[in-house]
């Protein structure tokens, strides 16, 4: 299990956030068991190391279905909990060039413009050859647990609350075409 805890303030409320996320290989999943869930604790991952589009990616914002690339898991990569911010409904920032910002948020997408020490070689021409972020220097920011927008929702007497919603879309192999 991942557990992850962090502090937020959305609107002058300060949220003390903590996502806790066990993962489980289903070799055997229906499809059944996707397009029929209802609790809103489950989320589905196809995870193989081929990828039509050779990226990871959920199904929309605050879905529960998704597709990880073997590849962008491995080597101690932020893909997981950049998707797993997609499926709370966090989309990609507007300004993919921070440089002069320092630590760039979970929710940068590959490519991004950003200081040297978080490009894949801090040596590179920014935007050439290793020249964007590289995910293993993404971090969970104030700013990404703002932007949740954690004031709008409703929490039960545990101090639970559902963000999401249900995509319910099973994905199938994907075969390598040669």
């Amino acid at each position: 299990m991942e557990r992850a805890a962090g502090q937020g303030e959305d609107q002058g409320e300060i949220y003390d956030v903590r996502f806790e996320i066990e993962g489980a290989w289903k070799p055997d999943l229906q499809p059944a068991n996707v397009w029929h869930n209802t609790d809103p604790r489950l989320n589905f991952f196809r995870i193989e190391e081929f990828s039509l589009h050779d990226i990871s990616s959920v199904d929309g914002l605050g879905c529960n279905t998704g597709y990880f690339k073997l590849g962008n898991l491995l080597n101690h990569s932020t893909t997981a909990a950049h998707e797993y911010g997609h499926t709370l409904g966090l989309d990609h920032p507007k300004d993919l060039d921070i440089r002069g910002k320092g630590q760039p948020g979970i929710m940068y997408p590959r490519g991004t413009l950003c200081d040297p020490p978080y490009q894949y070689d801090p040596a590179a021409t920014p935007g050439g050859p290793g020249g964007t972020l590289n995910p293993v220097t993404r971090k969970v920011l104030a700013s990404d647990i703002a932007g949740l927008r954690l004031s709008r929702l409703s929490f039960d007497r545990r101090s639970m609350s559902i963000l999401g919603e249900f995509s319910s879309f099973y994905h199938q192999k994907h075969e390598r075409v040669l």
